[in-house]
């Protein structure tokens, strides 16, 4: 049976680290307050608002919501970004995308503040992942990947480790923040030949298919970590991630589960952003 590597463990330690930093900047007057941009009511997008909220007030975080309505014009959003951008209380902005399609996303993300940038989507956020660089902030997923693989001790240094999935959302950048751990690293992706060939070779594997169990018994071996970033609702209305994790977990030295792994890491990510914005321009 493979150890499983449980999101709400991780979360504790990085909770305990936030409050500290909260105090820190509660006693100079300053309130950390998460700024959340949302246009229309998707119920994914809702979900996560509502759970980033809720984590905000259990950690001492402000929260302030800019909501607009699905039709909204460009040219409103826009003044909205900028409204973000030009308020002192609103240390960090999170954009929920994606966005209506009659509006111009890449223009909304070049108008917010890199500095705001708490979700690793600005060039400045990106050109500081693939860099190498403290600049920005990465992406929240893939950082929460190496906060796990970090809190179980799992070392990276000369391992082979396998992406699936090559969006910049996760793919990409946890990629690059692997090589940052010094694993050699491949990214497989839907013209990969032979793939779970591929995947098999592997020390460590993170998942982000973004297909229901795509990754199978036929893809692992034994000793591998995997980290499974996938969420989806399978035929019966449950949770899954995109590994069979029936299939894979016997055989495997250690995998996140779904729910319970990847995903309450990210919401605590984000707020750490919020606060470390907040540090870096107060502190």
């Amino acid at each position: 049976m493979a150890q499983r590597l449980l999101g709400k463990e991780v979360t504790a330690a990085l909770n305990e680290k936030i409050k500290g930093q909260v105090a820190q900047l509660k006693e100079k007057g300053i309130n950390p307050t998460l700024g959340i941009v949302r246009v229309g009511e998707r119920e994914d997008d809702l979900s996560y608002e509502r759970g980033a909220t809720k984590r905000c007030e259990t950690l001492g975080v402000g929260v302030k919501k800019f909501l607009l309505p699905a039709d909204v014009t460009q040219e409103e959003l826009m003044k909205t970004i900028q409204a973000v951008n030009e308020d002192d209380e609103v240390n960090g902005c999170l954009i929920f995308r994606p966005l209506p399609k009659h509006l111009d996303e890449n223009a909304v993300i070049k108008a917010l503040a890199p500095e705001k940038d708490v979700d690793g989507i600005t060039d400045g956020s990106m050109t500081g992942v693939f860099a190498g660089k403290a600049q920005g902030f990465p992406p929240c997923t893939p950082q929460a990947c190496m906060e796990i693989l970090d809190h179980y001790g799992i070392d990276c240094t000369g391992k082979k480790a396998v992406v699936v999935g090559r969006s910049l959302v996760v793919g990409k950048p946890a990629a690059m923040m692997l090589i940052k751990k010094n694993a050699t690293v491949t990214i497989c992706h839907t013209k990969t030949v032979d793939m779970p060939s591929v995947v098999k070779e592997a020390d460590i594997v993170i998942v982000a298919a973004g297909r229901a169990g795509v990754v199978d018994d036929t893809y692992v071996s034994e000793g591998q970590v995997v980290i499974d970033v996938g969420i989806n609702v399978n035929e019966e209305g449950k949770l899954c991630g995109d590994v069979n994790f029936d299939k894979v977990e016997p055989i495997v030295k250690a995998i996140t589960p779904v729910p319970g792994g990847v995903g309450s890491v990210t919401t605590s990510v984000l707020v750490g952003h919020v606060v470390e914005a907040a540090m870096r321009k107060y502190m």
